[in-house]
């Protein structure tokens, strides 16, 4: 079987710096505990911790996806709402305790995006999945080279993003989480080109106690009145199994 990396655009971020089971895994603590007084930075929290170690080998992850624009003749296309679902299975022969094999199916029907499958995986892959897909997107949309966005992301990671510590609600309880939140395209030279998106928001929320630890990710923007110009959310479906 074919051994399957983490994706280009994990490792260029990294670089820069339906569950089956219980819904928290409380007998899996995380090396990255939520210390209020010394966050980690961004680029550490969500590219290289090994997020997979509190996913159970036989057990599925699901997140449930969003998209929704309010632009003008629909350049994002209609709403679409759906799931991204991971099969976790052990990895083969692996040293790395967290690391799994993860199968995956993105959205459904004629939806489906091909994904995976990932071999030997400590990090969580659906980040990569998350932004490969987003920057497909606006790339389009904006007709701009999907790199020079990609690394903009990736500046914003690196100096402007903020890392806070919060709490979530799991499985009826509050758990410790970390906030990461930057807006990579504020003050940027193409901001012209950006049709009013320079202000894109991007949101994710990470809980040591969750399997795979990603709780949500969002990218936002609005204009100048409120209206919404994207809204591109995951999120951890708690529920699902």
């Amino acid at each position: 079987m074919k051994r399957f990396a983490m994706s280009a655009l994990a490792l260029a971020l990294a670089a820069t710096p339906a569950l089956t089971g219980p819904a928290l895994a409380e007998d899996a603590p995380s090396p990255q505990t939520v210390n209020a007084a010394a966050p980690p930075s961004a680029a550490d929290l969500l590219f290289e911790q090994p997020q997979m170690k509190n996913a159970a080998p036989g057990s599925t992850i699901t997140y449930d996806y969003l998209r929704r624009s309010g632009i003008s003749k629909g350049p994002f296309g209609p709403p679409l709402s759906d799931t991204i679902t991971f099969r976790v299975e052990a990895a083969n022969d692996s040293k790395d305790a967290a690391a799994r094999n993860i199968r995956v199916e993105m959205f459904s029907g004629m939806n489906r995006v091909p994904a995976g499958p990932f071999e030997d995986m400590p990090g969580n892959p659906v980040i990569s999945l998350f932004l490969e897909n987003h920057l497909r997107g606006i790339a389009k949309v904006l007709e701009a080279n999907p790199r020079y966005l990609k690394n903009a992301i990736r500046k914003g990671l690196r100096d402007k993003a903020t890392v806070t510590a919060t709490k979530v609600t799991v499985g009826g309880r509050e758990v410790d989480a970390w906030r990461v939140e930057t807006k990579p395209f504020e003050g940027d030279a193409m901001t012209e080109r950006m049709r009013g998106m320079a202000n894109m928001t991007y949101t994710f929320v990470t809980a040591p106690s969750v399997p795979g630890e990603i709780v949500s990710i969002e990218a936002q923007s609005k204009n100048a009145e409120g209206g919404e110009l994207l809204e591109e959310k995951l999120s951890y479906d708690q529920k699902a199994g």
